[in-house]
């Protein structure tokens, strides 16, 4: 029994050690790594994913508080949940708008004017909420409308992975519209990891957005999708080609994803490159891959692709 103590005091010691050196090695990388940026000073903090995981939740509850809110609420209790939930979901937002604001002003404190600017934002999106609920009743019905296996809306609303991400989208567009890009990213990337769908905060959807299925489906920065849009899985609206500058590096914010009209649907593993216009009510079947612009009511298939592509030798 003495032995057995004796060996796990050394074992305790030596693992000690050894987390005092890696302690210290770390620092010296992290000191090096600032000092090639050129930020010598403690950088300010980023916000952070984990509480913006309940601000997502949060919000959520209090736009649909009988189905994502507490499951004891009374009828007579709803206001009060909304606002309470509200109150406090929306103030840890506001503390995480600051975070960025500093992060990104470079300053050894938090300046007054980014602490005004945090409640102002903070304040535009609150007001916006009424219309995020619009928008995405419009989507849950659509989703019920388009799926024959849905039997209610409220199965849509806590089961569908494309109403979440569409969910977190909406919040996350508003966000990033107000200018803070990085929190409308991370509340984005939180349904993300979850769903497997990817849309860019910075993409333009219209109401009535249905996501089938979802796993797989990217939707990239500068896409528009237009009203009473449906996708399934694995769709991508893609850029295709990443211009760069005299220097080498990549050009940031050009237009290079496509616009998706009215009425449009777009089948499983389709890919969709590039600043074209899908027009207004096409389909366009699953796995076509299509760089060039439809006009209105067409209809894409695989075959007819392959057609094209391998005509007169083109694409051989």
């Amino acid at each position: 029994m003495a032995n057995t103590k004796k060996i796990g005091d050394l074992l305790l010691r030596s693992t000690h050690l050894e987390v005092d050196n890696i302690v210290v090695k770390l620092r010296a990388l992290r000191v090096a790594s600032l000092e090639s940026r050129q930020r010598h000073n403690r950088p300010p903090k980023l916000p952070s994913r984990r509480i913006l995981m309940g601000v997502a939740e949060g919000l959520s509850a209090a736009l649909f508080p009988n189905r994502l809110g507490s499951s004891d609420l009374a009828d007579e209790g709803v206001d009060h949940y909304v606002g309470h939930t509200l109150n406090i979901t929306l103030r840890e937002l506001m503390v995480q708008i600051q975070h960025e604001l500093h992060y990104n002003s470079g300053s050894a404190v938090l300046s007054n004017e980014d602490r005004e600017r945090s409640v102002a934002i903070t304040q535009a999106f609150a007001r916006r909420l009424p219309d995020i609920y619009t928008l995405l009743e419009s989507d849950i019905v659509a989703a019920y409308e388009g799926d024959p296996a849905a039997r209610n809306v409220d199965e849509v609303l806590v089961c569908y992975p494309g109403i979440m991400a569409i969910t977190h989208y909406r919040l996350a567009h508003e966000l990033h519209c107000l200018g803070v890009p990085l929190i409308a990213r991370m509340v984005s990337e939180i349904a993300h990891s979850i769903t497997g769908i990817e849309i860019h905060p910075g993409a333009q959807i219209a109401g009535s957005f249905f996501i089938d299925h979802g796993t797989g489906v990217v939707i990239g920065e500068t896409a528009i999708i237009g009203q009473n849009v449906r996708v399934y899985q694995a769709v991508t609206l893609g850029a295709k080609r990443f211009p760069v500058d005299e220097s080498g590096a990549l050009v940031k914010g050009n237009l290079r994803h496509p616009i998706v009209e009215d009425d449009v649907v777009i089948y499983a593993g389709a890919t969709i490159l590039g600043r074209i216009t899908i027009g207004r009510g096409s389909t366009i079947g699953g796995n076509v891959w299509l760089t060039r612009s439809v006009p209105p009511g067409s209809n894409i298939t695989q075959a007819q692709m392959r057609h094209e592509m391998f005509e007169g030798g083109a694409g051989i």
